[in-house]
């Protein structure tokens, strides 16, 4: 069985999509249609940058979601038996399987940006990745810390992000690291996939139910549940509970894995994915 899989955040880059433009008419088109929907020219923070303006989310989203679903739909026999994006590649995965539009897509994409951006304005929070320890150990102390920390993504054994507040970040990460954990903190200024995304998952759950989504045509492997979904009313469901739910990524893929997927292929800016998927496959 085929997979494919749809990055999120952070595999951005400048340049990205031009190659693109240049190369395909259908391709052209749809970037064109995005920048009329957008009013702006998404064209040139993608191909030009600067890196800056780039990786700020409202903007970063928006690139990743349109360069992935572009890629998807002029991809040669693209007829996927199942699919997962990890975090804002779930929009992508959706699009590119006709759940709904691209360019419904892309407004909720839009909305939804806009929306983790002013939170990330507005209150100090961060993300960092934890190497070399296990998953129960690093949420053993999220849970004794003070302050809002959580685990936020599940990317592969022995890699878990985690998000909240930036005080409590650095107390934990400072603990983590005592007991021999190696960090990484990710050059974002939100704490996404925590508590601190609820103002902008209540108003993202009345925006979603103003769109008309279809019955998936293969399995979905949410990033919530990590399990097979295909009726819009889950669909929407978990796409609004993903704002403060963790990623469980190496669950979904070992979930593909156990129901049959033996090819995958990663859709979007980068190999982010292909690389995660190496240590899951192994461990």
């Amino acid at each position: 069985m085929k997979a494919y899989l749809f990055p999120g955040q952070g595999s951005q880059f400048v340049g990205m999509g031009k190659n693109l433009y240049k190369n395909s008419d259908f391709a052209k088109k749809l970037f064109r249609l995005s920048e009329e929907i957008l009013g702006f020219k998404m064209t040139s923070i993608m191909f030009e940058g600067p890196m800056d303006q780039l990786k700020k989310t409202k903007y970063t989203q928006l690139a990743v979601y349109i360069y992935s679903v572009i890629k998807a739909k002029i991809l040669m026999n693209f007829n996927p038996d199942m699919v997962a994006g990890h975090s804002l590649g779930e929009f992508s995965a959706l699009a590119a399987i006709d759940v709904f539009s691209f360019e419904d897509g892309l407004i909720l994409v839009n909305e939804r940006a806009s929306m983790m951006q002013k939170i990330c304005e507005s209150v100090h929070g961060g993300m960092a990745v934890v190497f070399g320890l296990e998953d129960h150990i690093i949420e053993d102390f999220c849970k004794r810390d003070k302050g809002i920390i959580v685990p936020s993504n599940y990317n592969s054994p022995g890699q878990l992000v985690i998000s909240g507040e930036m005080a409590a970040l650095k107390r934990v990460c400072f603990s983590l690291k005592k007991i021999g954990a190696k960090i990484l903190t990710l050059p974002v200024h939100g704490a996404f996939h925590s508590p601190i995304m609820e103002p902008a998952k209540k108003k993202l759950k009345i925006f979603v139910e103003k769109f008309s989504f279809k019955d998936s045509k293969c399995s979905i492997y949410h990033n919530v549940t990590s399990t097979p979904i295909k009726k819009c009313n889950d669909i929407k469901k978990n796409l609004i509970e993903q704002l403060t739910s963790p990623v469980k990524w190496k669950q979904s893929i070992k979930n593909m894995i156990l129901d049959g997927a033996i090819s995958f292929t990663e859709v979007g800016p980068g190999n982010i994915l292909q690389n995660l998927m190496k240590k899951i496959s192994i461990n």
